[in-house]
């Protein structure tokens, strides 16, 4: 009787949507308010969880229509431009996200029938050149957000702000290939299901932040076997290092891919994690992988098993690319000993040294070999 009587009394309401101009006051107050913890946290008056987006604040964000208007954005991206329009066009894209042509494997802007083709450019050849001495090399052009050992089943977020494993990457059941073989609801122990060898190894995590600027396409960055894949359709919500420390699990919500597979140290996993006005995530040899598409419901995931005909990739082979920027998240076991060369905030670009492991079987540069000098 009391629900009956709730809901009467919810459809008596009259509802009276927001004026255009107060709307857009509350959302840049609730962006001074953040602003202004962000800053707070800084500098260490504030603890970087106090932060975080209330709850009601993410619902809010989530009700935007941020699938629609980034299959919309996808759509005009794929616009064929008129000859006479394309430099000055795309060129006002270029200079507002600093773009690189000159490194571009065609400069010439008008060659680029729409800002899709822009985006996915291709570079010359060898201004990417991978270092053959490290274990694990940057798979993008971008910046760390975070990086470190997995513990406690959470991986990093931002400085100071963590979300789980578990949820992150769904059910462990790559190790059959088949039906679930894990179903653990502990984030705590989760990541040492992943672990092979846990006496010897970690699991490590890393997460490269692409900007609308950067060099859109992914490589391999080990050499490894990937048996799974995992598409979560979820959220569209930006990925902008500012927005990720603010709403709390913002990777889980994310429509993402998670490749999982294994490299000669044990488990490792690659996910590519989509983002506002990104219209689609494409890998090159998964033809299958549809994504931002209505028919999917965003509460589900959908698995792919490699088991049979694993898909073997070579370090700085091509792997797949970003319609707009986002990011990249790796999950890997290597050796407790295992030598983190990058910094939060640094710009990485692909082929650059991440991980190195002492003593392990990586071939060395000829530099290295003559002359070894102090770890980058």
């Amino acid at each position: 009787m009391a629900q009956s009587s709730l809901k009467q009394y919810l459809r008596s309401l009259r509802w009276t949507p927001l004026p255009v101009g107060v709307g857009l006051a509350l959302i840049a107050f609730q962006q001074y308010r953040h602003t202004r913890k962000r800053e707070a946290a800084k500098l260490g008056r504030l603890d970087p969880c106090d932060c975080l987006a209330d709850e009601w604040e993410v619902e809010a964000y989530k009700l935007l229509p941020l699938r629609s208007f980034s299959r919309a954005w996808g759509w005009v991206n794929a616009l064929e431009l008129p000859e006479w329009s394309r430099k000055s066009v795309l060129g006002l894209y270029v200079r507002t996200f600093g773009c690189n042509m000159a490194e571009a494997e065609v400069e010439d802007l008008g060659k680029y029938r729409c800002l899709s083709e822009l985006f996915r450019r291709s570079l010359k050849d060898g201004l990417r050149p991978v270092d053959v001495s490290a274990s694990v090399v940057s798979p993008v052009d971008g910046r760390i957000v975070s990086f470190g050992v997995v513990s406690c089943g959470t991986l990093d977020q931002v400085k100071g702000v963590s979300y789980p494993l578990r949820k992150f990457l769904g059910p462990n059941c790559w190790r059959e290939g088949g039906p679930m073989v894990v179903n653990k609801d502990n984030d705590d122990c989760f990541h040492r299901t992943c672990l092979g060898d846990c006496d010897n190894n970690k699991l490590y995590q890393c997460v490269i932040y692409l900007a609308p600027g950067d060099y859109h396409r992914f490589h391999s960055c080990t050499d490894w076997k990937v048996i799974f894949r995992r598409h979560f359709p979820g959220e569209l919500l930006s990925v902008n290092p500012s927005i990720a420390a603010w709403v709390r699990n913002l990777f889980v919500l994310n429509e993402r891919v998670s490749y999982v597979g294994y490299w000669k140290h044990g488990f490792f996993s690659m996910t590519a994690v989509g983002a506002t006005n990104v219209g689609s995530i494409k890998v090159y040899f998964d033809e299958g992988l549809r994504t931002n598409e209505k028919q999917w419901k965003t509460s589900m995931f959908h698995d792919k098993h490699f088991k049979d005909k694993p898909i073997e990739l070579c370090r700085g082979g091509e792997f797949g690319e970003f319609n707009l920027g986002s990011t990249i998240v790796l999950v890997f076991e290597a050796p407790k000993d295992t030598m983190t060369l990058i910094e939060i905030g640094q710009k990485v670009r692909m082929g650059q040294a991440l991980f190195r492991i002492p003593h392990s079987h990586v071939r060395k540069t000829i530099s290295e070999i003559s002359h070894p000098g102090p770890q980058r």
